[in-house]
C-alpha cells in the first residue's frame, strides 16, 4: 500500500523549522489536529493541513484505544519503508509519549491510509541498530526529530514499525 511522499520544497522546509521550535510545537500540538480534520475530510483522506504545511508524508492511522477500546484516527508523519510504515512516537517533544504509541502498545492492530489508499498493520516497536537505522532516516526527513529529542530530557522517543497484516 504504502507509496513514497514528494520531497518538500524551500517553502516546506522553512515552515519545519519553524515547527521544530518550542514555541510553534506548543501550538501546533494543540491546533493542528483541529486543522487536519476538515482538510482530510475535504480531500478524502488525501492530504491533511499538516503534510500541506510542511511536505511531509502524513498518514491517518486508526488504533484502539488502550483504555477505552474505541477507535481513534490520528494524523501522523510517516516513514515509509517499502512495504513497512515507521511512526516516531515523538508527541512534538514533550515528556510523555503520545496516546496513539500507547494504543499500539496495548493493541498492535491498526489500519492505515495515505495517498487515497488503506490497508490493515499490525505494529511492533523498533530497537539495536533497527531504531539507529530508522531514527537516522526520521531526522533525515524531518529535522525537527532532533529538536524533539533535546526538549524530551530523559525520554527515549520509540519508533514504532508497522507491517501488513497477513490475512
Amino acid at each position: 500500500m504504502p507509496t513514497s511522499a514528494p520531497r518538500p520544497n524551500a517553502i516546506h522546509r522553512l515552515i519545519q523549522s519553524l515547527a521544530a521550535t518550542a514555541p510553534a510545537s506548543w501550538v501546533l500540538a494543540r491546533t493542528l489536529h483541529f486543522l487536519d480534520r476538515p482538510v482530510l475530510r475535504w480531500s478524502s483522506g488525501r492530504w491533511s493541513a499538516a503534510g500541506l504545511l510542511t511536505g511531509l508524508p502524513t498518514l491517518m492511522i486508526t488504533t484502539t484505544g488502550a483504555r477505552t477500546g474505541r477507535q481513534r484516527t490520528t494524523p501522523l508523519v510517516g516513514l515509509i519503508d517499502r512495504e513497512r510504515v515507521v511512526l516516531v512516537a515523538s508527541c512534538f517533544g514533550s515528556h510523555h509519549h503520545p496516546a496513539w504509541y500507547h494504543n499500539l502498545r496495548r493493541h498492535p492492530g491498526a489500519q492505515v491510509s495515505f495517498n487515497g489508499r488503506s490497508g490493515s498493520y499490525v505494529a511492533r516497536e523498533a530497537d539495536g541498530a533497527e531504531y539507529e537505522s530508522y531514527w537516522r532516516q526520521a531526522v533525515e526527513l524531518y529535522a525537527g526529530y532532533g529538536a524533539y529529542k533535546q526538549r524530551t530530557g530523559a525520554r527515549h522517543i520509540p519508533i514504532l514499525v508497522l507491517t501488513p497484516r497477513a490475512d
